[in-house]
């Protein structure tokens, strides 16, 4: 799987893309990073990615020449790619988005709007929408952050364990969190793990589990 991230900030890619599972699947060949400079398709000498809305009002929104010109130079690279937006007018991003786009292995493509936002009509550009949550950010780096962690350690090979992303929170319905897990040592400053989990007894540890396992009501 090939990313590519369209973005003015493109330094605020570097820590997160290579440390910890991100850099291990680029490492074995399981995804590749790009990031575009947005600022590259800027307009004229001061090169302009950004004006006034029309109609009035605040802030500054996002030129449809720059944003959809750095769109085709990335589709270039792979016409198929998926081109992802993330925005508050989009769909929440659940981990059924993140597993379908890791099922599929699509190549994808990013866009991180700034500022105000962006020209509605780059949409026609975009192939999906997606807002992580019901707050506001600075811009759609974080975002574009979120959606490739949840996506690239799903990509087969990235997680240790076989089973590791199966038993996850959210991994079969969207909804379901999974049951609270312990370590050594078994007493830590006077608060115990729980006597059925160091049984050793498969069936009550798997029905505690399951008495434990919540849903999520949001």
């Amino acid at each position: 799987m090939k990313i590519q991230v369209i973005t003015l900030f493109p330094e605020m890619f570097t820590g997160v893309l290579g440390t910890s599972m991100l850099w291990k699947a680029q490492e074995q060949g399981i995804v590749s990073y790009e990031l575009v400079n947005l600022r590259d398709f800027g307009l004229g000498p001061r090169k302009q990615v950004d004006d006034t809305p029309y109609g009035g009002g605040d802030g500054m929104l996002f030129k449809p020449e720059p944003v959809v010109a750095a769109i085709e130079h990335a589709k270039r690279k792979n016409a198929e790619a998926k081109v992802l937006l993330p925005t508050p007018r989009g769909k929440l991003y659940k981990q059924s988005d993140a597993k379908r786009l890791a099922a599929v292995a699509q190549d994808l493509i990013i866009v991180c709007p700034r500022y105000e936002g962006y020209d509605e009509r780059i949409t026609q550009w975009v192939d999906d929408s997606f807002c992580i949550g019901n707050y506001v950010l600075t811009g759609g780096e974080v975002p574009a952050m979120v959606i490739i962690d949840s996506v690239v350690r799903l990509l087969s090979g990235v997680l240790g364990g076989e089973s590791s992303a199966d038993i996850e929170s959210f991994q079969a319905d969207d909804r379901t969190i999974e049951f609270p897990q312990y370590t050594r040592p078994e007493d830590f400053r006077g608060l115990k793990v729980p006597e059925v989990l160091l049984s050793g007894h498969h069936a009550e540890i798997e029905a505690w589990r399951t008495a434990q396992t919540k849903t999520d009501k949001n």
